[in-house]
């Protein structure tokens, strides 16, 4: 058994870890920002950390009202570009805390005045020293290349740092996730079934919309790092703009889909897959009847929940697809080619 599936399944344990350990100093930023709200929020990551910051843009605009922007490190590194940022917070957020370009931009962020954190699973790590303040991933260490409790680590920092800005979010509401992880976990055995079927699988596209569009990207990651496999990656509508041109029969698409708001623009591509390929895979929950009983393939969580809600317990079947995935390919997840656990890049 793979690395990357028994991290999967230590989840749970790790969101609840999380959510209790750091909640005092929650509490402390909490009164930081109500003394000194930010006008403007910059995250900046890489790879499976640019796509939970990509869950805290929708999250952290929808729940606070303050515009964020994804930064580019390039600016930082290689263009030394002189940024005013007064009133603002930057968040760097890394797994390992030794990403070279995240790290230089919380450093330069902090000589242009602003107010800085760190979000990562390294309490030792130069990133968790560097900011004005620390939000740490409380996974244990993460031994797979492969980030999953890191990544979904990462999404619980975000409710917590939303929380921390002023969101109306519940302390409650939040320590029913662990349980919702569990609750996505007893799928194992049938996304175990499923994954089979998508044994010679070589391309694939993704799809989310909404606070799921950074589990789109994630999903699509996890297939391309440890299956090999093509995967775009995509919103329902950026998809209908063009390259569902390039969908036909043997194309599968795996689609996040909650009910709430973005479930009508979702329901309406898959009409539109239905006529194109023959292999649509859908993640769902309980509270989308529509969605689970019609005719096409389906992933659902048995139990109800809030769109708000649904990030974390959604990426868990695409993680273990993934992981099951790379065992029906021989290929080992945990150490996939050309990969290594801390990326450095400038």
């Amino acid at each position: 058994m793979s690395k990357m599936l028994e991290e999967i399944r230590q989840q749970p344990e790790a969101l609840a870890k999380t959510l209790s350990q750091e909640w005092k100093a929650i509490e402390k930023l909490k009164q930081q920002f109500e003394a000194y709200p930010p006008r403007l929020i910059v995250l900046a990551a890489r790879g499976t950390s640019d796509n939970a910051a990509q869950f805290g843009r929708y999250l952290l605009e929808l729940m606070t009202g303050i515009p964020v922007s994804l930064a580019a490190p390039s600016l930082y590194t290689l263009y030394d570009a002189k940024l005013d940022l007064e009133d603002t917070l930057v968040v760097a957020i890394s797994q390992s805390g030794e990403s070279t370009d995240t790290n230089r931009v919380l450093e330069r962020a902090r000589e242009f005045g602003a107010f800085t954190l760190g979000i990562t699973n390294e309490a030792s790590s130069t990133l968790a020293g560097l900011g004005h303040a620390t939000i740490l991933v409380r996974a244990g260490k993460e031994k797979s290349v492969a980030a999953t409790k890191t990544y979904s680590g990462q999404l619980l920092a975000m409710y917590l740092l939303a929380y921390a800005l002023g969101a109306k979010i519940e302390r409650k509401d939040l320590e029913k996730l662990p349980e919702l992880a569990a609750r996505s976990l007893k799928l194992e055995p049938r996304v175990a079934e499923i994954a089979g079927r998508y044994r010679f699988m070589q391309h694939a596209v993704v799809v989310g919309r909404g606070l799921n569009y950074a589990n789109a990207f994630e999903f699509a990651l996890k297939m391309m790092e440890t299956c090999y496999v093509i995967a775009e990656r995509f919103s329902s509508a950026d998809l209908l703009h063009g390259p569902i041109a390039m969908v036909d029969p043997h194309f599968p698409a795996f689609v996040f889909a909650p009910s709430g708001v973005t479930w009508n623009p979702i329901s309406q591509l898959l009409a539109r897959l239905d006529g194109t390929t023959h292999e649509s895979l859908i993640i769902t929950d309980k509270s989308n009847k529509e969605a689970w009983s019609s005719s096409r393939r389906a992933i659902r969580i048995p139990v109800a929940i809030p769109e708000l809600f649904t990030p974390i317990p959604y990426i868990i079947p695409g993680q273990l697809f993934a992981g099951y995935l790379a065992a029906e390919k021989s290929l080992n997840p945990d150490q996939p080619r050309s990969l290594s656990k801390v990326t450095q890049t400038l």
